[in-house]
């Protein structure tokens, strides 16, 4: 081998490392980065949740101390209350949303009647606007109801669905009906020639069709009910009637005694439910979210 060829060698393994990096590599130094921003926070609160300190500034070093006493100290409080709470809540939501919104988008996808456009258009506005921000409304309606009905007033669960399954209605409705109209219309009419009514059109051959987007909707109806604190706040009022979000929050908001390593705890064994649902529906998001854009 010449000397020539001996220089050269080296030169261009240099090059190929240097356009490796530059087209490859970096992605392997942004994934790793992105990777550590969305783990550090959910080891941090699993050390903080085996300190039985009780306090996040104890938890600096991550599992100095191992404990489990957090964990057995949930029993001594309403949390299993609040998680059966919750999860009753959350799981009626999302069988309703689904439901309802499923209801919805076949009406608008396969029939024509006046007002069909003005009401999608419409229900689409209605969601642009935050539902906190009928929090006040929400408070004095209820009160007046619960003067007629008490089971549907102040204090209830049911009270706290019906207003889940109105709020995301127009969403869930909006994002089915994409869904719905890839579905085609030969279906149903090969389907009405054989004496099918629209009850069975839609139970046995559309709905067993979008089981992606019904997922979807269902996981993400899930998920708001299960998180969200200022309605269910306004709504709950005595202890054994608060849902997770609620009630763990009353652990850290006096500052004078936060309660830390509780809330941790329990925020670890909330996640588990949420982490189920979703590698159990996770092969139908990404279908039921896209295909639904396609035709519209």
């Amino acid at each position: 081998m010449s000397a020539a060829t001996t220089e050269r060698t080296p030169s261009r393994t240099r090059t190929r490392r240097r356009r490796w990096i530059a087209e490859v590599g970096w992605k392997y130094v942004f994934a790793a980065a992105i990777i550590f921003f969305a783990v550090f926070p959910l080891v941090y609160i699993l050390s903080a949740s085996l300190n039985p300190k009780g306090s996040l500034a104890g938890s600096s070093e991550l599992f100095s101390t191992v404990s489990l006493e957090n964990y057995t100290a949930l029993s001594d409080t309403y949390y299993w209350t609040w998680v059966a709470n919750t999860l009753i809540i959350g799981v009626t939501a999302s069988i309703g949303a689904v439901l309802m919104g499923a209801a919805a988008a076949y009406a608008f996808s396969r029939f024509r009647f006046t007002g069909r456009r003005v009401g999608l258009t419409t229900l689409l506005l209605v969601q642009m606007f935050p539902q906190a921000l009928a929090f006040v409304a929400i408070f004095l309606m209820l009160l007046a109801i619960g003067e007629v009905v008490p089971a549907l007033g102040l204090n209830s669960k049911i009270s706290l669905i019906c207003i889940y399954l109105a709020g995301a209605l127009g969403t869930n409705t909006f994002l089915m009906y994409g869904f719905f109209n890839t579905i085609p219309m030969e279906i149903d009419e090969s389907a009405k020639i054989d004496g099918a009514s629209h009850a069975q059109i839609f139970w046995r051959l559309i709905f067993p069709l979008v089981v992606p987007i019904l997922a979807v909707v269902g996981l993400l109806a899930f998920v708001a009910a299960f998180g969200d604190y200022i309605i269910s706040r306004i709504v709950l009022v005595s202890e054994d009637n608060w849902t997770l979000a609620v009630g763990m929050y009353q652990w850290v908001s006096n500052q004078l005694s936060s309660r830390w390593g509780l809330f941790a705890a329990g925020a670890i064994i909330a996640a588990i439910p949420v982490l189920v649902i979703f590698f159990a529906l996770q092969r139908y998001i990404v279908g039921g979210l896209t295909a639904g854009a396609v035709k519209g």
